[in-house]
């Protein structure tokens, strides 16, 4: 089996007003490749201090961080930055698109962080904006957009450094419920290709799309099952 990422005894503590909070307690997870995980919790479970651990976007107080072969606990700044444009795939609630830059140009995004753009880029982009059915949207921005077909932008350019793994936060948490059911039936799509997905979320019905589901609750990995489908 190999794992897209592995985590040990993760522990994360914030300094608020003089008093240390322990926000992760030792958390311990493996994700294989082609995973597709829910993480669930309560406000104050620690999910949003798991999910910038994961995306690279914070570093852990305690405990081992590999993605692939590399412990990211150890890297600098800069090595996660590389980190974060180069092996991971983000789609955010809030899209995080470029107003002035068109669907393909936003799809690119990440390469120009990496210098990578070229013709065969721009090849590619196009390819992943017409797998997402914006084939007839290239040139538009995003205000030209509805929300579905922004964030459906944003899934395509989670792809385009061919990730370890889509992290996905509160991903359909400004759709309604016709178009959150296209985009969860995107991602069902995905990892049926053998993408790794791991989605954080308060909504039931979106956790029920996953095959394994984490529950975290102050700080610690509560449970860990498996979704029948």
């Amino acid at each position: 089996m190999t794992l897209a990422c592995c985590l040990t005894d993760l522990q994360k503590d914030y300094v608020l007003k003089g008093e240390t909070v322990r926000a992760l307690r030792g958390v311990s997870l493996d994700v294989p490749e082609g995973d597709y995980m829910a993480i669930m919790g309560p406000s104050g479970s620690g999910k949003s201090t798991l999910l910038n651990l994961l995306g690279c976007l914070d570093k852990p107080t305690a405990g081992s961080y590999f993605l692939g072969d590399d412990d990211v606990s150890q890297m600098t700044d800069r090595q996660l930055s590389w980190i974060r444009a180069s092996r991971i795939g983000f789609v955010f609630q809030s899209y995080n698109l470029i107003p002035q830059l068109t669907v393909v140009e936003n799809i690119e995004v990440p390469l120009y962080y990496q210098g990578m753009v070229s013709r065969e880029s721009h090849r590619r982009c196009r390819e992943l904006a017409e797998m997402v059915g914006l084939g007839d949207r290239l040139r538009h921005r995003p205000a030209q957009l509805s929300g579905g077909q922004q964030q459906r932008v944003a899934i395509a350019r989670s792809l385009v450094n061919d990730p370890y793994f889509i992290l996905a936060d509160e991903a359909t948490g400004n759709l309604d419920s016709k178009t959150t059911v296209e985009i969860l039936d995107m991602f069902t799509k995905l990892n049926d290709e053998g993408r790794t997905i791991i989605i954080v979320t308060h909504e039931d019905t979106v956790a029920a799309r996953a095959k394994r589901i984490i529950r975290l609750l102050d700080g610690l990995v509560q449970s860990d099952e498996k979704n029948g489908h």
